[in-house]
């Protein structure tokens, strides 16, 4: 048992214990493309160098992401938190009632997020390898799509992060730190 499972608090009571269910390539690959998602959006137009960098990094990363999502542990495996849509609308009346159960690994709502999250990256990605392509160079339509894709995975990401906030209220749990430190309170 690690030492801060065997902490005593003030009062005497004995917190909770922690396990470990962020594994560290999850960790790394949630800041990584945060960072490469925001050093994408801000250079745009600006350092198209830039630009195509971070996004060869983003598109490198999901690529690597899809892998694990079928080969990682138990917590990074879409196996583990793909929800049937019934599933998840039950659990979205379930937060609007502030009656959801907690989830170690991702729950419901969040399975959702990160397959819309994917799927638009994935997207905003490949719309933006086409730009560079002699058959979509100049075409409009190509740079549009990449456009809106690009924004609605910062309107997606600014719902993951009230989701975050809501869950970390509801079930009194920091999940900023535990994307950080891989641990969570057990069940």
């Amino acid at each position: 048992m690690a030492f801060t499972d065997q902490a005593i608090e003030a009062g005497g009571a004995t917190p909770p214990a922690t396990v470990k269910v962020w594994d560290p390539f999850v960790r790394v690959f949630h800041w990584t493309l945060l960072a490469l998602f925001v050093t994408a959006f801000v250079s745009g137009d600006e350092n198209e160098g830039v630009h195509i960098a971070a996004g060869y990094g983003i598109a490198i990363l999901l690529a690597l992401r899809l892998v694990w999502g079928a080969i990682g542990p138990r917590h990074a495996r879409f196996s583990s938190f793909v929800r049937r849509p019934r599933q998840v609308l039950t659990y979205l009346r379930d937060v609007a009632s502030f009656k959801a159960p907690r989830y170690l690994g991702h729950n419901p709502a969040g399975g959702v997020m990160i397959v819309a999250l994917m799927a638009a990256l994935i997207g905003t990605a490949v719309t933006g390898y086409m730009m560079t392509t002699d058959a979509y160079w100049g075409a409009k339509w190509v740079e549009k799509l990449h456009e809106a894709l690009a924004h609605g995975t910062l309107v997606l990401a600014g719902l993951h992060v009230l989701g975050v906030v809501a869950s970390s209220l509801l079930h009194e749990e920091n999940l900023v730190k535990a994307m950080w430190t891989g641990r969570k309170r057990s069940l």
